[in-house]
C-alpha cells in the first residue's frame, strides 16, 4: 500500500484519462451495511484507479479495533493511496484527554501512517493531503501555517499543467446546501494559499453529505470542491442518513470530472447519481 509520495508515472497512450476514487467518512464502528465495505472494494478495484484518496475519519472512535479494520480495508485496494486523518480519527477527551492534546494522531499514525503530508505524482496529476485534525479543537479543524508552507514547497516544484489536487477532511469554505457547517480555523488563508498554488480541485468530507460545487476566488477563477458523503457508515445526516455515496474522478487533457455514487442497499452494490463536468482553469476545453 502506497501512502506516501511516489515517483512520477506516466499512463500509456490509450489510457489517457487519470481516474481516482474519493471516498471519507468511512467511520468503522458504525458500518451501514454488513458486506458495503467489500462492495466498495471489489467496484474500485474493478475501476483500475490510479489513485485512491480517503479524506479522513476511518473511525468512529478511534479504538485499535476500528484502525485495525481500517487498515485492512486500504490493504486491499490495489490502486496506491492518499489518506488523511479526520477528527473521529483522534482520541475523544473524555477517552483520553492527554493523548488528545499531546498525540491527537498517534493511533492513525501508528496502525495507518505517519506521514501527515502526503502526496502523490504522476503525469497530469499532483495530490496533496493535509492533516486538519488536531487536539484542541472540537470538531471544526484546524490548519496550521506549516502544512501549508509544506503544500506551497510541494506544488512549487511540480508540472505547471498538471491538476493540483488539495485532500484535507474538513471544509474551507462554507457550503450552505449543507446546512448549518462550520469551517477550519485558518480555513481563508489555506484557500489563499491553495488558489497561490494552483490548486483546482478540493476533496473532503466531514459532513456525511455528497456534494459538488464550484467556488469563485479573489484571483478570478474557480475552486471546485468535491465533498464526499460517508462511504459506508450509518452517519449520514438528516434526510441523508440511510445514504453512502464516494465519487469517482476523471481527469482529461483540459477538463475533469467528478461522478457522485450512491449504494443501493436492495441491488447491493454503488450506482451512478449524478455527474459534473469542469474546465481546467487557463486550459483550452
Amino acid at each position: 500500500m502506497a501512502i506516501s509520495q511516489q515517483p512520477r508515472s506516466t499512463k500509456h497512450e490509450e489510457q489517457s484519462a487519470i481516474r481516482l476514487a474519493h471516498l471519507s467518512d468511512v467511520h468503522f464502528g458504525k458500518i451501514s451495511h454488513p458486506g458495503i465495505v467489500e462492495a466498495l472494494i471489489e467496484e474500485v478495484n474493478a475501476a483500475e484507479m490510479d489513485l485512491v484518496v480517503v479524506s479522513g475519519d476511518l473511525t468512529q472512535r478511534a479504538t485499535d479495533d476500528q484502525y485495525r479494520d481500517a487498515k485492512a480495508m486500504l490493504n486491499a485496494f490495489q490502486a496506491p493511496i492518499i489518506v488523511v486523518p479526520g477528527n473521529h480519527d483522534v482520541r475523544q477527551f473524555w477517552h483520553n484527554p492527554i493523548e488528545r492534546v499531546i498525540t491527537p494522531t498517534i493511533r492513525f499514525e501508528r496502525t495507518i501512517t505517519d506521514d501527515l503530508t502526503p502526496t502523490f505524482s504522476m503525469d497530469g496529476l499532483s495530490v496533496f493531503g493535509m492533516n486538519t485534525a488536531h487536539g484542541l479543537t472540537v470538531k471544526g479543524g484546524l490548519v496550521r501555517k506549516s502544512s501549508l508552507d509544506a503544500m506551497q514547497t510541494y506544488f512549487s516544484t511540480q508540472p505547471e499543467d498538471d491538476l493540483r489536487v488539495l485532500v484535507v477532511h474538513h471544509h474551507l469554505i462554507k457550503n450552505h446546501a449543507l446546512g448549518r457547517t462550520d469551517i477550519a480555523i485558518g480555513a481563508a488563508k489555506a484557500i489563499d494559499a491553495a488558489v497561490a498554488s494552483g490548486v483546482e480541485l478540493i476533496l473532503c468530507g466531514h459532513y456525511h453529505i455528497s456534494n459538488v460545487t464550484a467556488y469563485p476566488t479573489e484571483k478570478g477563477r474557480e475552486i471546485v470542491i468535491a465533498s464526499a458523503g460517508t462511504a459506508t457508515s450509518t452517519r449520514g445526516r438528516g434526510e441523508h442518513r440511510a445514504i453512502n455515496m464516494y465519487n469517482w474522478i476523471a481527469v482529461e487533457p483540459g477538463s475533469f470530472s467528478i461522478e457522485e455514487r450512491k449504494f443501493g442497499g436492495d441491488i447491493f452494490r454503488f450506482l451512478s447519481e449524478r455527474a459534473t463536468s469542469f474546465k481546467r482553469s487557463g486550459l483550452p476545453l
